[in-house]
């Protein structure tokens, strides 16, 4: 009982077969889905899918006429199917996130069962996309089919992972849980001996970024303040702990308290070369995160940000772009900016036209206790208010000169709430001949049960992408999705994205579109939700 859940994990064997046919068999075994069609093959490891994508350009003509140009393009999807031993290190191990996360992996793994007041519960992954939820894959008659969006393409399997990662605190992860109040207690007593071996290792520091209120916490940090020697350290533990725990590849990910923004300087934060120099003349702006960022991706590993400060900075996603490695962000997008980019969808697609959100929050948690200093919370308050403002902005008839809204935010640390955070939002609306539109909620969530299995979803997505190629019509080789993987912005509060890519926060755009590019990988047609076939059914004359 008392080994380390590092030891724990064995990697399953994973053969791919020499012949289609086996690969065929051995797939459906896995996926329980087979795609019956000249546009897939199953090949030396790959499925390789050919998919036309239909999209329309448009022109805007002097007289004010728009000139809609259909496209159709050819794309080929190469997936590698072999699932790698893949090792996660969490910036911020020890926090609430941290511990919630581990100990739902450990408590899946060994299908732990605990008795709580409304009776016994047992393991499972409710809030997590790849293991709990589903994708449309056709029509069986006039019944829709649908498959867990794990068995569509396949993913590394939780059981499977090696968790690693710094804290500022030196509490092991038993006693970090124990301080977080997230979980039953008699779960945490059967997690107890597996989880008092692990030991987060030394963290970035730079108190000037986060709230001073973490310091009585921060007894296990790097010394000094030579921000190359941090960036050495931060990469020597990622080679040890994949060369350790014999890892194919490593994805490390920032769940640790928000940073406030650091000040984007000309010649510091520009490009890729100033960054480098920047950290290597340890200037005041550079933060502990995008330390962590820049380590990782010189490690050739990819770096998911978690949280709303301004990590990724240009010259970090031109050096992301420099080394071949994916970035993900900013901003876990769990509860209340879920329900928000999903209601303003609503109303502005139903011709009504918001033009007041209040959102209050209250929190007791340590993330409430750091957002309680005003610098950290300003960086929470931007991924906030950004998060509807191309939703707005794609209604001219509703917002035909601005389409900005009065929307403020509110957090407050009340300690005795804990991690369980209550949200409250008022949305007002104009709707037909001026009358007004009032619409009220509360929401009552414990924040990082929610975290935990978005924090599982992209890590594994981010993974799933590493393997997957695809080539256009014209390519002479195939290659990577853009580095900065703004296909997870369903995940974050604020997705990030290059200059050429649009921002999208609709939520159901957001997971149309990751639903639809699993099924265009795996070789199936994105679904419109049209259903002609019932609607406008083929009969003979």
């Amino acid at each position: 009982m008392n080994k380390s859940y590092h030891n724990q994990i064995n990697q399953k064997n994973f053969q791919i077969p020499t012949t289609q046919t086996q690969l065929k068999k051995k797939l459906k075994k896995i996926f329980k889905m087979q795609v019956n069609s000249n546009n897939v093959t199953y090949e030396n490891g790959f499925i390789q899918a050919s998919y036309q994508y239909k999209s329309s350009n448009v022109e805007k003509l002097e007289n004010g006429t728009l000139k809609v140009t259909p496209k159709t393009t050819e794309y080929t999807f190469k997936t590698n199917t072999k699932v790698p031993k893949l090792g996660i290190m969490l910036v911020g191990w020890g926090g609430n996130n941290g511990t919630t996360f581990t100990a739902g992996l450990l408590a899946n793994k060994m299908k732990l069962s605990w008795f709580t007041k409304r009776g016994e519960q047992t393991a499972n992954y409710y809030g997590s996309i790849t293991q709990a939820s589903t994708i449309k894959v056709g029509c069986s008659g006039s019944e829709e089919v649908y498959l867990p969006m794990n068995q569509v393409l396949p993913l590394v399997n939780p059981d499977d992972v090696v968790i690693g990662g710094w804290d500022i605190s030196a509490l092991n992860l038993s006693q970090a849980m124990k301080r977080a109040q997230v979980l039953e207690y008699n779960l945490i007593e059967k997690l107890d001996p597996y989880m008092r071996d692990m030991v987060p290792k030394k963290a970035i520091y730079y108190e000037d970024f986060i709230a001073a209120n973490q310091k009585t916490r921060a007894d296990n940090i790097l010394e000094g303040h030579n921000k190359l020697e941090h960036l050495e350290t931060i990469r020597k533990d990622i080679r040890e702990f994949k060369a350790a725990n014999n890892c194919d590849k490593v994805i490390v990910l920032w769940t640790a308290n928000t940073e406030r923004f650091c000040q984007l300087t000309p010649g510091v934060h520009d490009t890729a070369e100033n960054v480098l120099k920047a950290i290597e003349n340890s200037e005041a702006e550079i933060s502990a995160s995008t330390v962590y960022a820049v380590a990782t991706i010189l490690e050739g590993c990819s770096y998911i940000n978690g949280s709303p400060q301004n990590t990724l900075v240009p010259g970090v996603i031109e050096l992301a772009k420099q080394k071949d490695v994916f970035i993900v962000g900013d901003d876990f997008k769990s509860g209340q900016t879920k329900i928000k980019t999903s209601l303003v969808d609503f109303l502005v697609s139903a011709g009504i036209k918001p033009q007041s959100i209040v959102s209050y929050n209250h929190l007791g948690n340590n993330d409430g206790k750091n957002l309680s200093s005003e610098k950290q919370f300003k960086s929470k308050e931007l991924s906030k208010k950004s998060c509807v403002d191309d939703i707005t902005g794609s209604n001219k008839i509703l917002y035909p000169e601005t389409n900005k809204i009065d929307h403020e935010i509110v957090i407050k640390y009340v300690p005795y709430t804990g991690d369980s955070k209550k949200a409250m939002d008022e949305y007002l609306s104009e709707i037909f001949l001026g009358g007004q539109h009032t619409l009220v909620l509360y929401n009552v969530c414990e924040d990082s049960l929610l975290a935990a299995p978005i924090i599982l979803d992209l890590i594994l997505i981010t993974e799933l992408f590493e393997r997957i190629e695809y080539k256009v019509d014209g390519m002479r080789t195939f290659q990577r999705f853009n580095r900065v993987l703004s296909t997870l912005g369903y995940l974050c509060k604020a997705p990030l994205t290059d200059e050429n890519t649009p921002l999208v926060n609709s939520l159901y755009r957001q997971k149309s579109a990751l639903d639809n590019i699993f099924k265009a990988c795996a070789g199936l047609h994105a679904d419109d939700n049209l259903l002609l076939e019932f609607k406008c059914p083929v009969t003979e004359e």
